[in-house]
């Protein structure tokens, strides 16, 4: 008995159901990767501007607020954080609103519980100056304003610098969050 060979038509029917699959996979991506943008790989955070005119140095908030994204863009992207000369993209904020807000009084007239607000404009734009689309958020303008807000219970033994600090941590997870491509 001789063994049994193939003849063209199948092996090319075989072919024809392997390239497909094969095919199918070439522009695959896996992990963090696929949730943000391909043809980026490193950004430029300049110094978020600061509107506010609290008796704290609104430069002081500029300054935790973009320690505290380009942290997080290194944490949970895969995009590195350079300076402006060779940077494919470029985020810049502006904090346009820091207010505070009485949620509880006592009857002596003193605060509780006070909520601290922020309010931020975001751009992230490539080098030629187009927006990037990201995130679920569609990107009508040129900004994206995001808001945060946190409480500060003095009782608690919180300081408004403390409550500032996590209103900016979360803020920023929000930004970095805008910068995730939609599914």
């Amino acid at each position: 008995m001789s063994a049994p060979f193939l003849d063209r038509r199948q092996i090319l029917g075989g072919l024809a159901c392997l390239l497909p699959g094969l095919l199918g996979c070439a522009a695959y991506r896996f992990g963090n990767s696929t949730l943000y943008a391909a043809n980026v790989r490193t950004i430029y955070v300049p110094l978020f501007q600061c509107d506010s005119f609290r008796v704290t140095p609104a430069v002081d908030l500029g300054v935790r607020l973009t320690e505290a994204v380009c942290k997080e863009i290194e944490k949970r992207t895969p995009f590195k954080v350079v300076d402006g000369a060779g940077a494919d993209s470029i985020l810049t904020g502006r904090i346009v609103a820091d207010t505070k807000r009485m949620m509880v009084e006592s009857p002596s007239d003193q605060s509780r519980m006070v909520e601290l607000n922020l309010q931020v404009l975001v751009t992230w734009a490539d080098r030629g100056g187009a927006v990037l689309a990201s995130g679920a958020v569609p990107v009508p303008a040129a900004s994206v304003d995001v808001g945060q807000s946190a409480a500060l219970v003095p009782e608690y033994g919180r300081s408004v610098v403390s409550t500032q600090q996590e209103g900016i941590v979360k803020m920023a997870q929000q930004i970095v969050g805008l910068m995730e491509e939609p599914w």
